[in-house]
């Protein structure tokens, strides 16, 4: 194809394109847009007249995208992406490390670690304005690849596939356990099968630590209760209250055990765990200066006790 030949739509139409893809509404994907209702929808028809496909079925206020042009839409998310890479790459020459970058990180790792990192970087990147979301990590890897946010700190165990990253740290996971259960008993570190045919409390599906989680429990022959939490502060409280046991991850131990209600036990190396990350979408025009913020991330965790660095 020759990239010099004239484009049949221009990015404008297709922001409108994938606006109403993503809202399913003409007039809410104008009102995202800052335009008119009409002037969006005569220009969606535009576009359609020159590719030739109609890309919406219209019934009354309802939208709907066909499946068939599902891959048209995504397509065009592709090409806003690489065209915000474009405008990111010229904002670079002047200041790679000023501006705005939008920022994921997951709920098992955001209360441990943000208040720590945040002033650092701050602190280092005085230019820079950060914009963090708070969400699960199938969500965030979605909307790294949409071009939503620029990258998040993740498990590297997790499904990122398409993405690069840079490793922050280490974060073992420690045996939980309520005082009365019998493996608070001990002073030795644990291997993995002492939690074989025990009852764990596991958090909610979704979250990729209690997925890791639930994997570990069933290789070590171990089963989960019915009860699934969706926080680690409720994992907490429910493992305190029903004298249960449960698997932690090291940096939330100082804000979750505060009270010193769970027994805490390390596992003998190596033992389980997880790998911290920043990661970002393959070929992102940020890639220089999220591994400036990636350095800087990595040495924050690793002046906490028990977040070994990369």
């Amino acid at each position: 194809m020759d990239v010099l030949q004239p484009l049949p739509v221009s990015l404008r139409q297709l922001q409108y394109i994938v606006a109403v893809a993503e809202h399913g509404s003409f007039g809410r994907a104008a009102e995202v847009c800052h335009v008119s209702q009409p002037s969006l929808s005569a220009q969606v028809a535009v576009a359609e007249r020159a590719l030739g496909v109609q890309l919406f079925e219209r019934s009354g206020h309802r939208v709907r995208t066909p499946a068939a042009v599902a891959p048209l839409i995504a397509q065009a998310r592709r090409i806003l992406t690489a065209a915000g890479d474009l405008r990111e790459l010229a904002r670079q020459k002047a200041d790679p490390l000023r501006g705005t970058l939008r920022l994921g990180i997951i709920p098992t790792i955001c209360p441990y670690v943000l208040p720590d990192i945040t002033p650092t970087l701050s602190q280092k990147y005085p230019e820079l304005s950060i914009q963090w979301t708070e969400d699960r990590t199938v969500r965030l890897v979605k909307q790294m690849k949409d071009g939503v946010i620029d990258a998040a700190v993740v498990a590297l165990e997790a499904d990122l596939r398409g993405l690069e990253h840079a490793t922050l740290g280490w974060d073992p996971f420690f045996l939980a356990a309520a005082p009365e259960h019998p493996l608070s008993r001990g002073k030795k570190r644990l291997t993995l099968d002492v939690i074989e045919g025990a009852q764990v409390l596991l958090l909610d599906e979704g979250h990729c630590f209690g997925d890791q989680a639930l994997q570990l429990c069933t290789q070590a022959g171990a089963s989960e209760t019915r009860f699934r939490a969706t926080s680690l502060a409720t994992l907490v409280q429910m493992v305190s209250a029903s004298g249960g046991v449960t698997l932690l991850p090291s940096i939330a131990l100082p804000v979750e055990n505060r009270r010193g209600q769970l027994v805490m036990r390390p596992f003998a190396k190596p033992g389980p765990g997880r790998t911290l990350a920043l990661a970002w979408r393959r070929g992102s025009a940020l890639r220089v200066p999220l591994q400036h913020i990636a350095d800087t991330i990595r040495a924050a965790l690793a002046a906490q006790t028990e977040v070994s660095p990369a």
